[in-house]
């Protein structure tokens, strides 16, 4: 009996063959439906990147006034004026001009070895959207019993360049009990006239809308603020490894802005009796910034990227519906 099956025990057995090569079947559909996908995003990423370099060849390689280069290049290096006036040639020679300007960017850009970024210097990476960025620094004052709960009492914002978009003290909504002054900065005086929290509230989100914020600690602020920022428009220089690599530190640990401004750009900060000025904090912490400014960026572009990748099917995830709890009943009393 058990070499001349039944018709039932033949029509189970094809049963359960059929719905295996169901399965597997929608597994290589699913499997190449992916690398099509995947083909076709690689072949936009080469086109997207293609016509980006295009522009940007374009744009460097056009026609370049040289008068109004040279008169560039005299505001940085006045011995190139006393050099012109010597020179008999009523046109100035292209490439000596793209020299000249060459020489004074090493001199006046800041971002030699030798000398720190200022947050007043342009950025030299011509990939980053320099409008887009901002830094930003809350000072908070203490409420309530104890001056246990958080307030803020001063916020100030700067753009990528240094330039200052909004620095104004804010009035909290409960009476100060500690102004906190060794670490805030904050005394009376300064919130006699200050503004209420909800209006400095609605002019702030309106700055920070759309934009990359960078601080030390942002999340402080952002609670004080009663805001949410997106997290892949956020730039903590706190949590960063790269900045704690760079500074030598190990690899889990979180400096303070004071530590880092010192070690990274041999600047001193947070220094005396008068407490914490939100404005140069934010200078640091974009300066900070700047210092991995490439390589966090690309970081962040590769960790988007991989998001928006969906994950491929694991055949070793899949191996348990080949157990038998998974098999039609007619085929596991078949094969008893």
């Amino acid at each position: 009996m058990m070499s001349h099956p039944s018709k039932r025990n033949r029509v189970s057995a094809s049963l359960g063959l059929l719905g295996n090569y169901r399965y597997l079947c929608k597994k290589s559909m699913l499997i190449r439906a992916m690398e099509s996908a995947r083909a076709r995003k690689r072949h936009h990423d080469k086109r997207v990147f293609s016509s980006r370099k295009k522009e940007t060849t374009s744009s460097l390689c056009g026609p370049l006034d040289a008068n109004k280069l040279m008169k560039k290049a005299k505001l940085v290096d006045p011995n190139l004026e006393c050099q012109s006036t010597l020179d008999s040639s009523p046109e100035p020679d292209h490439y000596s001009v793209i020299t000249a300007l060459r020489d004074s960017w090493e001199v006046d850009s800041g971002f030699s070895e030798t000398s720190p970024p200022a947050s007043g210097r342009s950025s030299p990476c011509l990939g980053s959207c320099s409008t887009s960025v901002v830094a930003l620094d809350c000072e908070m004052v203490g409420t309530g019993p104890g001056g246990r709960c958080s307030e803020l009492a001063r916020c100030s914002i700067i753009d990528y360049h240094g330039n200052i978009l909004y620095d104004k003290y804010v009035r909290p909504c409960q009476p100060v009990t500690n102004f906190r002054t060794p670490w805030s900065g904050i005394r009376r005086h300064h919130l006699v006239n200050a503004i209420p929290f909800a209006q400095a509230r609605e002019e702030i989100l309106g700055i920070l809308e759309g934009k990359v914020v960078v601080g030390h600690s942002i999340y402080n602020d952002f609670e004080v603020l009663s805001m949410d920022h997106p997290g892949h428009m956020v730039r903590d220089t706190s949590t960063t490894r790269l900045l704690s690599r760079l500074a030598g530190f190990p690899s889990g640990r979180c400096s303070s802005l004071k530590l880092l401004a010192s070690k990274l750009l041999n600047r001193r900060i947070q220094a005396g009796r008068r407490g914490h000025c939100s404005v140069e904090d934010a200078q640091a912490s974009l300066d900070l910034y700047k210092l991995v400014e490439d390589k966090w960026e690309q970081e962040m572009e590769r960790r988007l990227r991989d998001d928006d990748v969906p994950h491929e099917p694991s055949f070793h995830s899949s191996d348990h519906y080949m157990q038998d709890e998974f098999w039609p009943d007619e085929v596991l009393t078949d094969s008893l």
